[in-house]
């Protein structure tokens, strides 16, 4: 007999609070899933898909639909706040970002001493990997939001299911698919949440071994070079880019308002540091 922990119920009400790892910048489903006692078991699954193929799918069922409920919910206050209060929401998500840093640290070095490659990935990733993203509009141009630009927001969303704390919605802002994700998502609109799940399923099948390998066998490396790109898409949150339309815009702030968004910065790296304990104490 399943014990109240286990529950269908309690496994939904997991989804749906994982779901903030799929829509919030600064927060990562791996995060999540670990401090809610599910993501070593998830990992297992996706990397070892045929294994218990038909006990785990019956288990994260309930997961996944209560994902999809809880991306519902969330996404309609979201996207209200990042219309009329954007400079504030993105101080406060860069923060919890931040917050984040000090446990990626802790975990870069927990198997390995840092060394000089481990600084190479780091340097490499936040200065070369932020040029990179900055310009990449210049570049490649626009990604626009049609079903292979959601493909490609999937593949990231599930990227940060399978490295805990990695968020990949800094980096959907980036790209300019952040906004007409999330307009999406309130929607109900399947025509983004099917390319989305189409992009999880080919990370998921492509990455999972591949993140599992890594991580055993270059945990330093692979904790280098994720705190790069975090640090680097965390800063391009906060600096205008003319070039990209879902930009960050001070145009016509306020002193109040530059007070509130450090205000928010302050409480979401409290906020971050706090779910770090959590993750701590129930990995």
């Amino acid at each position: 007999m399943k014990t109240k922990k286990d529950s269908i119920l309690s496994r939904f009400i997991k989804g749906i609070i994982i779901a903030l790892g799929f829509i919030l910048p600064g927060v990562s489903g791996g995060v999540l899933a670990a401090i809610l006692g599910i993501y070593e078991r998830l990992l297992s699954f996706m990397a070892h898909i045929r294994t218990n193929f038909k006990a785990n799918l019956l288990y994260f069922l309930p997961v996944g639909i209560g994902g999809i409920v809880g991306i519902g919910l969330l996404s309609q206050p979201l996207d209200f706040l990042l219309e009329h209060y954007q400079v504030i929401v993105l101080w406060g998500f860069a923060g919890t970002i931040l917050g984040t840093l000090p446990t990626l640290i802790r975990e870069s070095t927990s198997r390995t001493k840092r060394d000089k490659i481990d600084l190479f990935w780091f340097f490499g990733m936040l200065i070369g990997g932020g040029l990179f993203l900055f310009f990449m509009n210049q570049i490649f141009g626009t990604i626009p939001a049609n079903f292979l630009g959601f493909v490609i927001a999937g593949i990231l969303i599930a990227l940060g299911v399978l490295v805990p704390g990695l968020s990949p919605s800094n980096l959907l802002i980036i790209l300019g698919l952040y906004s007409p994700m999330l307009q999406g998502f309130k929607d109900f609109d399947l025509m983004v949440f099917l390319p989305i799940a189409l992009g999880g399923i080919i990370s998921i099948l492509t990455f999972s071994k591949a993140m599992e390998s890594l991580i055993k066998y270059h945990h330093s490396r692979v904790y280098h070079f994720i705190l790069g790109i975090v640090l680097a898409s965390t800063i391009l949150i906060l600096v205008p880019n003319p070039h990209l339309a879902d930009s960050i815009s001070y145009r016509g702030i306020t002193p109040i308002d530059m007070l509130l968004s450090i205000i928010f910065f302050i409480l979401g790296c409290i906020l971050a540091l706090w779910m770090s304990k959590l993750e701590d104490q129930y990995k």
